[in-house]
C-alpha cells in the first residue's frame, strides 16, 4: 500500500487557515488561491448545474462493497497498517484547504481586487 503524501498548499492551510502572512496584494491572493485550486480542483461558480451520472455511482458503491466482501476486517486492517490515521489527517487537509480557500476569496472582494475569482 502507498499513501499519498499532504500536497504543500494544504499543509499551509492547515498550519494557519485564516492567516495573511506574505498576502499583502491582490495578485498575491490570486496567486495563493491558484495553488489551492491546482489541489482542490476549481471552485464552485454560481450559476452552474451540478449534474450526476446515475450509472457512474451505481458502479463505484457495487465496487466499494466487493472489494469490502473480499477483505473482511478492512476497517481493522486499515487501522492497524495506519491507512484510516493517514486517510483522516488528509481529509482535515483538505478541509483546512477549503476554508482556506473560502477566507482568501473573501478577502480578495473585499479588498475590490480585480478580477473577481
Amino acid at each position: 500500500m502507498s499513501r499519498s503524501e499532504i500536497p504543500p498548499a494544504l499543509v499551509k492551510a492547515s498550519q494557519d487557515p485564516y492567516g495573511l502572512t506574505g498576502l499583502r496584494t491582490c495578485r498575491q491572493l490570486a496567486s495563493a488561491m491558484k495553488d489551492l485550486n491546482q489541489v482542490l480542483g476549481p471552485d464552485f461558480q454560481r450559476d452552474t448545474k451540478y449534474r450526476e451520472n446515475r450509472m457512474a455511482k451505481l458502479a463505484q458503491a457495487g465496487g466499494k462493497t466487493v472489494v469490502n466482501s473480499f477483505i473482511p476486517f478492512r476497517g481493522l486492517v486499515r487501522e492497524v497498517t495506519g491507512a484510516a490515521p493517514a486517510d483522516r489527517k488528509m481529509n482535515a487537509a483538505i478541509d483546512a484547504g477549503y476554508a482556506r480557500r473560502g477566507f482568501l476569496r473573501g478577502v480578495h472582494a473585499t479588498r475590490n481586487c480585480r478580477p473577481r475569482l
